[in-house]
């Protein structure tokens, strides 16, 4: 809030009042198939990834509450899987329903929605000029590309894969090659958390701490890294000696 307040607001078009209108829900979308997918198999990975699309949905209704665009979860009352937008709505039970059906293609569940955002937000990114608008879809393809690499990488570690529908192969190749993004801005991210680089501490995209000079740092998913010692932990919790 404290970032985007310091950027001045600009009118709103019609096309740019649709594109946050679709990715408020879209948003909703990743978070509520990753809460009934680990309700379904306890996977830690849905649950701490749950948490960060509520982040992403409170970015996008910062924006709204901004333009005074009526926010479509709040006319659902906020329940899980129920959304204004029937596309949204149908793509739910879709996902689910092959969530369901194995832990492998619950990841790639996973790995399809985030494709998917990060393809709308850069067609949303494209459509509008104002920096406010910018600034948030930016923080939130960040994190979205910390998302698939993070999804991609467990499906790896179950011997399967996932294939980009959305975005072009070479876009996510180069997403799954690079290592995971923090997504620091004026020493605030789009979510309002300070971000210290020069100091022993600051936050990531998803508000765990990270000490980059000290001993110790949490990456993306909440685990503790010992760059320096002789232990840490990867995106899933294993110990890596």
């Amino acid at each position: 809030n404290t970032l985007i307040n310091n950027i001045p607001a600009q009118e709103v078009n019609e096309t740019e009042r649709a594109d946050l209108l679709h990715m408020r829900e879209e948003e909703k979308l990743a978070r509520d198939v990753y809460l009934t997918l680990y309700n379904r198999w306890g996977l830690v990975i849905f649950r701490n990834i749950a948490r960060s699309e509520q982040r992403h949905m409170d970015a996008i209704k910062t924006l709204l509450d901004r333009y005074n665009i009526p926010d479509p979860v709040e006319a659902t009352g906020d329940r899980i899987g129920v959304f204004q937008n029937q596309h949204i709505q149908e793509l739910y039970y879709e996902l689910v329903e092959a969530g369901n059906s194995s832990i492998v293609n619950a990841l790639r569940v996973g790995a399809t929605i985030e494709d998917l955002d990060i393809k709308d937000l850069e067609d949303a990114y494209n459509r509008t000029d104002n920096r406010d608008i910018k600034t948030v879809y930016e923080n939130l393809m960040r994190g979205s590309r910390n998302h698939l690499r993070a999804f991609v990488g467990m499906l790896r570690e179950y011997g399967s894969n996932y294939t980009c529908q959305y975005i072009t192969q070479e876009e996510c190749e180069q997403i799954l090659s690079t290592p995971m993004e923090t997504g620091a801005q004026n020493n605030q991210n789009a979510y309002g958390q300070n971000n210290n680089n020069q100091g022993n501490q600051h936050q990531n995209a998803y508000g765990q701490n990270n000490n980059n000079q000290g001993n110790q740092h949490q990456n993306a998913y909440g685990q503790n890294n010992n760059n320096q010692g002789n232990q840490h932990q990867n995106a899933y919790g294993q110990n890596n000696q």
